[in-house]
């Protein structure tokens, strides 16, 4: 048995449309992305959490990257109008490289998600 801590898995958010999915297929997914698309590439891991980075292509052209390193509390998001910028984020993310998201000034958002948030 291989010691293969995590597995990758694309999705777009409705349905899982790669496992371990490889380079040029998370470029091309981003690269398709149209307007209210959304594609999600989670880190499936057997700790609890969710580790996860996510693009949403606005209906303004702009695109929010956002990404979740395992707890609530590690919930953050940009935007940027740069196709390649989320591109090379995205596959840095994939391949585990610690300095993937200094390119941007990012938002923590947990508070959007906390049970009673608002109330």
């Amino acid at each position: 048995m291989r010691d293969d801590p995590s597995m990758l898995v694309m999705s777009d958010g409705a349905r899982v449309v790669a496992r371990r999915p490889t380079k040029p297929k998370i470029s091309a997914a981003i690269a398709n992305l149209q307007r209210g698309d959304a594609l999600i590439v989670e880190r499936v891991v057997e700790e609890e959490g969710d580790w996860y980075v996510q693009v949403l292509m606005r209906e303004d052209n702009t695109f929010q990257l956002e990404y979740r390193d395992g707890a609530p509390t590690g919930h953050f998001q940009t935007r940027t109008l740069a196709r390649e910028k989320v591109v090379a984020a995205v596959l840095a993310w994939a391949k585990g490289e610690p300095d993937w998201k200094d390119h941007f000034m990012w938002n923590n958002i947990a508070s959007y998600f906390e049970d009673g948030a608002g109330s």
